[in-house]
């Protein structure tokens, strides 16, 4: 029979622990969470916060052998995850088993390891641990409060906004980030300036170096802001130069560079986005596989390549250090180890418990000695991870600068700098990339120059800039600023980010973040009316004290009652006293040209734009990107009568394009779509006094819609035909195309399917 059960989370672990562990161990795993919060009733703050889970239907299966497993065993070791989430499941795993009367007398133990290899799990099994209430109450605190931020917010937003949105205790803040730096692009002001260089000759070599001086005066980025000023001095230069600069001062100096330490998550997720071009979701997949477990050939069968992939700490083991310093001085000789082992600060003051930084496993399994049995995405990350890793302990990089002042006389002084890498250190292995390095100079390489030297000057020549506005966020920045702020810990930016797309908040243009007009809106609303909840401190200062929980330090319940009186009576508040007009509308200082009234940014079916707060008595209407002084075009009066008054139609220019209006607008309001030349001639089910014509949206999506819209609005997408429901009887039935079926005649009223015509039926009809 078998001795011990050990529970994990992935299924993927459990071949390669039962290989490791033997015939007396039998390993199961959870699949992950298996009980979570039901939508009703899933944290109760009128019982003292007592939180109510419920087990996933779909899990049954997986807790049924495990409760069978369970009955059967003299030892339960609860391997889950080394983190908080991987705590809270063993926690759940033992709540269940006692739920279903699975223990007796078994002895109980945690284990916990940080790599899947054989030495780090038998050490594991040996030196078994008690669980921590104290991470567990961390993660239902982090989970409860989640629960009644979404629960309770994202209704109040379904009331007034829209029905479908959320909002969450860290999502919200990372939208506040997106929208916030868009505003300050839309905002931001070009201003122009200039540049000034000599294009300089030594002995054949060219080189380039920039005006730092003029007149005596120091040359800052907005000393020349047009081109006349930057042209004229350049022509004083060149005449006091007179064909040469002369060389009066050469600065030499050393620089040392450090490596960047090892991987923790949020480093790994920014530098895979960086260089490979995964995003934070895929970045986590394909970790998660390697530290799972790959079969890279030796007869052993899978096992982790590399250690657990969320962590904060940037330590790693003593013998991993000696493994690294070993294969440095194999590969790359003496020059390249430091004298002494190197290690790195972790600068996050909430650093959760001590794990290792993300690392290989086995540092003489080099990328491409495995590449074979790695998937392209695979090796790219094990190779990203390997190299950092081994680069974090290989010695400094080193670099002769060398700075160069050159002077036409007393009218101008120029600089040219230059670096040569005198010794690459790690650099022979990895280089750290940057979100932004379009300002970051190539390396310059310089003649030999002596001081008092006169160098042959070519020309002077200015160049024409542009200030440009901050960056959009990419992934990588994104996760970096919530890092700096201390919004969210490394397991959760993936699902933030994930989040904000699903919700069609935010769209990824070029790999960059953009606010779309809901993500807008809703953040508007939220930092107006909520405005604690989104700041940025208040966040961090959350995360504060969820780390105290799980210290030991703080409660969980008490910090559940501190957050939930405050906000619940803001929720009420600001549900009674905000219309649903007030939140979807933001006043601008603006007065309508029509009317006079005051004018508004509004939220529309296809998005926001700028209207008339007279409507319905005035309906004037732009987009908001247009100006207020837009010179819309004459209307174009066409040879047909209104069929309502008989004044001339005329063609008009409205926000989702060119219609056609009566003239009498706005007695009388008849419109038609310009397009609807062709009316289906069939009679408006809805207000039996219109015909169906054909319209496009403002995205060139065609659908139909009654002619005397906006009198009657009745509209749907496909092509109606002039034939009754024979199930409800609704006047019209419409002709809907499937990818699958070919084509369906279905009623827009109560959905009724009958088969469409055949081709040559529907052939007929059209000869006829």
């Amino acid at each position: 029979m078998t001795k011990t059960l050990v529970v994990v989370e992935s299924p993927a672990k459990t071949k390669t622990l039962v290989k490791y562990l033997g015939k007396d161990f039998q390993v199961l795993a959870s699949y992950g969470h298996f009980r979570d919060l039901p939508n009703k009733k899933g944290v109760d703050p009128e019982q003292d916060f007592l939180i109510n889970y419920q087990l996933d239907p779909k899990s049954k299966k997986h807790i049924d052998a495990l409760v069978k497993a369970a009955k059967k065993v003299d030892q339960i070791y609860l391997a889950t995850d080394p983190d908080r989430e991987g705590e809270a499941i063993s926690w759940h795993v033992l709540e269940m088993l006692k739920e279903k009367k699975a223990l007796k007398d078994q002895n109980i133990k945690r284990i916990v390891f940080h790599e899947i290899t054989k030495k780090a799990v038998l050490d594991a099994v040996a030196n078994p641990g008690e669980l921590s209430m104290n991470l567990v109450d961390a993660q239902q605190a982090r989970r409860a409060l989640d629960y009644l931020v979404g629960f309770n917010l994202s209704p109040l937003l379904w009331r007034k906004i829209s029905r479908g949105l959320s909002a969450g205790r860290v999502q919200s803040p990372a939208l506040r980030l997106i929208v916030e730096r868009e505003a300050e692009i839309k905002a931001f002001e070009a201003k122009e300036y200039w540049s000034i260089e000599a294009d300089l000759q030594e002995q054949k070599f060219d080189f380039k170096a920039k005006l730092i001086a003029y007149n005596q005066e120091p040359v800052e980025q907005f000393s020349f802001v047009s081109e006349n000023p930057s042209m004229d001095a350049c022509e004083e230069i060149k005449k006091a130069a007179n064909g040469a600069l002369k060389v009066v001062d050469i600065v030499k100096k050393q620089r040392k560079r450090n490596p960047a330490p090892p991987f923790i998550t949020s480093t790994l997720q920014q530098e895979a986005s960086r260089k490979c071009g995964f995003n934070a979701q895929r970045t986590m997949s394909i970790a998660q596989s390697l530290y799972e477990g790959i079969d890279v050939g030796h007869g052993d069968g899978p096992f982790g390549i590399i250690t657990y992939m969320r962590t904060d700490s940037v330590n790693l083991s003593k013998e991993a250090i000696e493994a690294m310093r070993s294969k440095i001085l194999k590969d790359f000789g003496q020059a390249y180890l430091p004298d002494a082992p190197r290690t790195f600060k972790t600068k996050s003051k909430n650093a959760q418990e001590a794990h290792e930084a993300i690392r290989p496993t086995n540092i003489e399994l080099s990328p491409e000695s495995i590449k074979q049995y790695l998937n392209k995405d695979q090796f790219k990350l094990y190779q990203l991870i390997y190299k950092r890793a081994l680069a974090s302990q290989m010695s400094q990089a080193i670099y002769d600068t060398v700075r160069v002042d050159l002077a036409a006389e007393q009218k101008a002084t120029f600089r040219a700098t230059g670096s040569v890498i005198k010794h690459p250190g790690f650099m022979a292995l990895y280089l750290e990339g940057s979100d932004d390095d379009k300002n970051q100079d190539d390396e310059i390489k310089l003649p030999a120059l002596e001081k008092d030297q006169m160098v042959t000057l070519l020309d002077v020549t200015g160049k024409q800039h542009f200030t440009e506005p901050p960056p959009r966020y990419s992934e990588a920045s994104l996760i970096k600023t919530l890092e700096e702020y201390g919004i969210g810990r490394p397991s959760t930016y993936a699902n933030i980010i994930a989040t904000l797309k699903n919700r069609e908040y935010v769209e990824l243009e070029k790999k960059r973040f953009i606010p779309t007009d809901m993500g807008t809106v809703v953040c508007r609303f939220l930092t107006e009316h909520f405005t604690r909840y989104v700041d940025y401190n208040f966040t961090a200062s959350l995360e504060d004290e969820l780390d105290a929980v799980s210290r030991g330090e703080d409660q969980y319940k008490p910090l559940l009652s501190r957050f939930w009186g405050p906000f619940v009576k803001l929720i009420d508040d600001i549900d009674e006293s905000v219309s649903k007009r007030d939140a979807t509308q933001e006043t601008i200082d603006e007065k309508c040209p029509e009317c006079s009234s005051p004018l508004s940014i509004k939220m529309g079916r296809s998005g926001r734009f700028i209207g008339c707060t007279n409507y319905p008595d005035c309906r004037y209407t732009r987009s908001l990107n247009a100006s207020a002084d837009d010179q819309k075009p004459e209307p174009e009066k066409i040879d047909k009568p209104c069929p309502k008054c008989s004044s001339p139609l005329l063609i008009r220019h409205g926000r989702y394009g060119k219609f056609i209006g009566c003239s009498a607008y706005p007695k009388c309001k008849h419109m038609e779509s310009l397009d609807n030349a062709e009316e289906v001639n069939v009679t408006c089910p809805s207000c039996k006094k219109g015909s169906m014509v054909a319209r496009k949206t403002r995205r060139g999506k065609s659908f139909y819609s009654c002619n005397r819209y906006p009198d009657c609005q009745y509209a749907i997408w496909n092509l109606p035909l002039d034939q009754e429901c024979p199930n409800c009887h609704w006047p019209i039935m419409m002709l809907k195309s499937t990818k699958r079926d070919g084509e369906q005649i279905v009623c827009p009223e109560c959905k009724f399917v009958q088969s469409s015509p055949k081709k040559e039926d529907k052939d007929s009809k059209e000869s006829n």
